[in-house]
C-alpha cells in the first residue's frame, strides 16, 4: 500500500467535522478551570473561595447520568445529534457571555451559577459530540477521527487557556476575554450546521426506560463484556499512573519550573499530537487489535525513561526531553487506539449512553491513581515507582491479547 493511501483517510468531511467539533468540545473546559481561577485571583477572591469553584467541574464526572436523555429525545431539527449540538453550543455561548457580563466580586452567587451552567452545557455537548463522531465515521476512519478530535480539543484548551490569559494580561479585560470566547463558541454553531449527517439511520429508544436499561442490557449480553470493561479501565492505567506525579518528580530531580514547563507543556504536547496522528496512520495498516497491542506496549516501556532520570546522577536537559518526548509520543498513539476502541464498542442505538459510560471508566485511572501514587513513592522511591508503573500497564496489554478475536471482530462489525 502506498504512503498516500495511509493519509487518504484524513481527507474527507467526516474527519474535518471531527476535528472542528473536538475544538468545540475543548473550548469551554479552561473557562471553568484554570482560566477562571486566574480571573477570580485577579478579582481579589481568597483561596478558599477559589477552591470551592473547582467543584463547578462536577458535571464532567456525572454526564453519563443524563446521557440517556440525549439518546431518547432527538431534536426536531438537524437530525438526531446535530440539533443537540447546536442547542448546547448556543447555550454555552450565552452562558459564557453571561459570565463576561458580571463582576465576580459583586455578583458571586450568580457568577457561580453561570460557571456551573457552562460546565453542564459543556459536558452535555461532549456527550453529543462523542456520540455523533462514533456514528459518523466509517470503521477504518476511527483512528483518524480520534486523532483529529484530540488535536482539536488540545488547540481549544490552548485557546481558552494560554491565549485567554495572554489577552487578559493587558490586551482585553477579563469580561471582554470571556465575550471573545463566547463569540468563538457561537462560531461552532456554524460548524454543526455544515457537518455531514451520519448515513446510518437508527431508531432511537422509544421510552426513557429503554434508553436507560437497554444500553446496559445490550452491552452485558455480549460475550466477554466484563473483560472488555476491564480492558477499558486498564489500558491507560499505567500511563495515568506514571503521569500522576510527574511535575513533582521532575522538581525533585532538580529541574527548574521553566524548563519543566517547556518540556512538559510545550514539547510534550507537540509529541502527544504527533503521536496521535502517527497512531491514526499506523492503524490503517495495523488494524485495531495490533494497534492496541503495540501502542500499549510502547506506553508501558516508555515509562522507563523516567526511571532512567531517577537513576542517573545529575540528569541533563537532553534526558528530560527524550523521556518526555517518547512517553508523550506513545501516550498519543495509545489515546488514539483507546478512543477508537470506545467508538467500536458502542451500539449505534445507544451511542450517547454507552460512550459516556465507557469514557467514564476509561478516565478512572486518571482521576483516582493520585493518592496511591503518593504512598508508593513515599514507600519505595521514585525509581521503583516507575518500574511499578510499567507493571501496572502490562495487565491492560495482556487483556488486549486475551480478547484479540473479539477486538479483531470489532474492526468489521461495530459493537460485535
Amino acid at each position: 500500500m502506498r504512503l498516500a493511501n495511509y493519509f487518504a483517510v484524513f481527507s474527507n468531511r467526516r474527519i474535518a467535522a471531527a476535528m472542528f467539533l473536538g475544538f468545540a468540545s475543548g473550548l469551554p473546559l479552561a473557562l471553568t478551570g484554570s482560566t477562571l481561577q486566574a480571573w477570580l485571583s485577579d478579582a481579589g477572591l481568597d483561596v478558599k473561595t477559589i477552591g470551592w469553584f473547582t467543584l463547578v467541574g462536577q458535571p464532567y464526572t456525572w454526564k453519563f447520568l443524563w446521557a440517556p436523555l440525549i439518546d431518547r429525545f432527538p431534536m426536531p431539527f438537524l437530525g438526531r445529534r446535530r440539533g443537540w449540538m447546536v442547542l448546547t453550543q448556543l447555550l454555552l455561548a450565552l452562558a459564557i457571555a453571561g459570565m463576561g457580563g458580571l463582576n465576580p466580586q459583586q455578583h458571586l452567587p450568580t457568577f457561580a451559577v453561570l460557571a456551573l451552567l457552562v460546565a453542564f452545557f459543556s459536558s452535555t455537548q461532549d456527550v453529543v459530540i462523542d456520540a455523533y463522531r462514533t456514528e459518523l465515521v466509517h470503521h477504518e476512519e476511527r483512528g483518524a477521527a480520534a486523532a483529529v478530535n484530540v488535536f482539536g480539543y488540545r488547540m481549544a484548551m490552548l485557546t481558552s487557556g494560554a491565549l485567554a490569559l495572554i489577552l487578559a494580561d493587558g490586551f482585553l479585560s477579563w469580561q471582554q476575554t470571556y465575550w471573545a470566547m463566547a463569540g468563538l463558541m457561537a462560531v461552532m454553531v456554524v460548524v454543526s450546521f455544515l457537518a455531514p449527517e451520519p448515513t446510518v439511520a437508527v431508531r432511537p429508544p422509544l421510552t426513557l426506560e429503554e434508553a436507560v436499561i437497554e444500553p446496559l442490557r445490550e452491552f452485558f449480553s455480549r460475550r466477554g463484556a466484563l473483560i472488555l470493561l476491564a480492558l477499558v479501565v486498564a489500558y491507560k492505567l499505567g500511563d495515568a499512573f506514571a503521569g500522576s506525579l510527574s511535575t513533582k518528580f521532575l522538581l525533585d530531580m532538580g529541574y527548574s519550573k521553566s524548563l519543566i514547563g517547556q518540556a512538559n507543556k510545550v514539547f510534550g504536547m507537540i509529541a502527544t499530537i504527533f503521536g496521535g496522528f502517527a497512531g491514526a496512520v499506523l492503524m490503517v495498516r495495523l488494524g485495531l487489535y495490533r494497534s492496541l497491542l503495540w501502542f500499549g506496549l510502547a506506553q508501558a516501556l516508555t515509562n522507563l525513561g523516567y526511571w532512567l532520570i531517577a537513576t542517573t546522577p545529575a540528569p541533563g536537559k537532553e534526558l528530560l526531553f527524550m523521556a518526555i518526548g517518547l512517553e508523550n509520543l506513545a501516550g498519543g498513539m495509545g489515546t488514539t487506539a483507546s478512543v477508537a476502541l470506545l467508538m467500536a464498542l458502542c451500539n449505534v442505538r445507544f451511542t450517547a449512553t454507552q460512550y459516556a459510560l465507557l469514557s467514564a471508566l476509561a478516565a478512572f485511572g486518571r482521576v483516582y491513581v493520585g493518592p496511591a501514587s503518593g504512598y508508593i513513592v513515599d514507600t519505595f522511591g521514585w525509581a521503583q515507582f516507575f518500574v511499578i508503573s510499567v507493571l501496572v500497564a502490562l495487565p491492560g496489554v495482556a487483556l488486549v491479547w486475551w480478547m484479540r478475536e473479539r477486538i479483531r471482530a470489532l474492526d468489521h462489525d461495530p459493537a460485535a
